[in-house]
């Protein structure tokens, strides 16, 4: 039998980020795999944890090609991005909570790529007159980051209804980043 490298890594995803403590014997139970196989084809949690980063890099990048950030007004854009994330939610909560993926000399250049398309984002959105310019654009990327976190574990927590993550989200990032007539 073949194990599906892709499936192992959606059930460890959908186990960590419900439960990030997780450990590889649960990982693997969830997998429906023996722990035996599953550390064949990570060698450890790190393994695992870096495996699920290429995962959320690749569903992230997926997701801002998706929003067209260039076409439109900013706000249709942000809308547009939220909604092409929302299913990878969890998983990019998951990963920004992980500090071993952002500490040290190893940083997945991907993150800087996908942090990069978002910052220019935001910056062109200030450039338009639509965002406030006294907020940066990483700090504005990074707020974006925290709310699609938030709004994922509201969400799975049953805090709040799924049907709300993305006007959650995007009216209270525009709520504080849109610039009004005064500033």
């Amino acid at each position: 039998m073949t194990l599906d490298r892709e499936q192992v890594l959606r059930s460890a995803a959908a186990l960590l980020t419900h439960k990030s403590t997780a450990t590889m014997d649960e990982v693997a139970r969830a997998a429906g795999i023996g722990r035996a196989t599953l550390h064949r084809h990570f060698a450890g949690r790190d393994a695992l944890v870096r495996a699920l980063e290429n995962l959320g890099i690749q569903e992230f990048g997926a997701a801002l090609d998706a929003a067209a950030l260039d076409e439109g007004t900013s706000e249709e854009a942000l809308r547009r991005l939220v909604a092409a994330v929302e299913p990878g939610a969890g998983l990019l909560s998951f990963l920004v909570t992980e500090n071993q993926l952002f500490e040290g000399d190893e940083v997945n250049e991907g993150w800087s790529r996908l942090d990069a398309q978002v910052s220019a984002f935001f910056l062109r959105g200030q450039e338009r007159g639509e965002f406030r310019i006294d907020l940066t654009p990483a700090w504005l990327t990074e707020a974006l980051y925290g709310l699609i976190s938030v709004g994922a574990w509201t969400v799975q927590t049953g805090r709040v209804a799924g049907q709300d993550f993305q006007h959650m989200i995007v009216e209270l990032l525009l709520g504080g980043a849109r610039r009004s007539a005064e500033q």
